[in-house]
């Protein structure tokens, strides 16, 4: 059997992006566009393919649903003027002039927010997912606890997210909060897909997007007819996802960014 490499695995993946057509992506009623927050090459891919998909509805993991009321029409052109009214500076995210381009990108197309505020994230750490997220969580899946090889690897991967650096009794409840945020955008899809119709895309971190987890779970138990597209944007020198976690891969250039792990130390 001949074992691709990871570099070569995501080309392969990332052709079947490139010879997707737009008309192919707008058949599937959610289009999921990950990224790394901090990558300007991811950006810049997102609003690329948003153009292309002319999508009803965006939902945005980086914007409140206050935040998303305040994006009227007349404010769509005016980046200096939006990123004031959202307050983005104040958010802790990455320059607003990397997301703007996909706001512009589909100027008819309405802004959903799937944020979960800080002070709801660190309750779902102690209370656990289903009870933060409220009365719909057994609509989305989220009173169900998780496999244990699942609930494994996701502690694994928030140990190795946060430098090795945290105590292992704290793991369970750091995989808690990242549920909460994956029910947080299906539930906000969900909305945008039964008010304004497919196709919906989803702007979002990497994992938020995999199709083993991530948002896809949850709205599929809230809408099992639903169909989605997941593309994963992974960097250079980054380990490879297995294989099925994304549709498609679009490998990029890493990020100029200080040694993540530096403040652990």
């Amino acid at each position: 059997m001949k074992v691709l490499t990871f570099a070569a695995r995501a080309l392969a993946l990332s052709s079947l992006v490139l010879t997707l057509t737009a008309p192919a992506l707008r058949a599937q009623d959610v289009v999921v566009l990950g990224e790394l927050h901090d990558n300007p090459h991811h950006h810049a891919e997102q609003a690329r393919r948003v153009a292309e998909l002319a999508p009803r509805a965006i939902v945005f993991e980086m914007l409140s649903a206050e935040q998303a009321a305040r994006i009227t029409p007349e404010l769509r052109g005016d980046e200096a003027r939006l990123r004031e009214v959202l307050d983005w500076d104040a958010s802790g995210w990455p320059d607003f002039s990397m997301y703007y381009p996909i706001i512009a990108a589909a100027p008819e197309a309405a802004i959903y927010g799937a944020h979960v505020p800080r002070d709801a994230a660190r309750a779902a750490m102690t209370e656990g997912a289903a009870a933060v997220f409220g009365a719909e969580a057994a609509r989305y899946g989220l009173d169900q606890p998780l496999d244990a090889a699942e609930q494994q690897a996701r502690e694994a991967m928030q140990q190795e997210a946060h430098c090795n650096a945290l105590p292992p009794e704290m793991l369970p409840a750091m995989v808690e909060m990242q549920r909460l945020r994956d029910a947080a955008l299906a539930r906000a899809t969900a909305e945008a897909l039964a008010e304004q119709g497919a196709p919906v895309a989803v702007i979002t971190g990497n994992g938020h997007a995999r199709r083993d987890w991530g948002l896809w779970p949850y709205l599929r138990a809230r809408m099992p007819e639903v169909t989605l597209f997941a593309l994963g944007q992974p960097e250079e020198g980054q380990p490879a996802p297995p294989e099925g976690v994304f549709d498609a891969l679009r490998l990029s250039p890493a990020a100029e960014r200080d040694d993540p792990c530096a403040a652990f130390r």
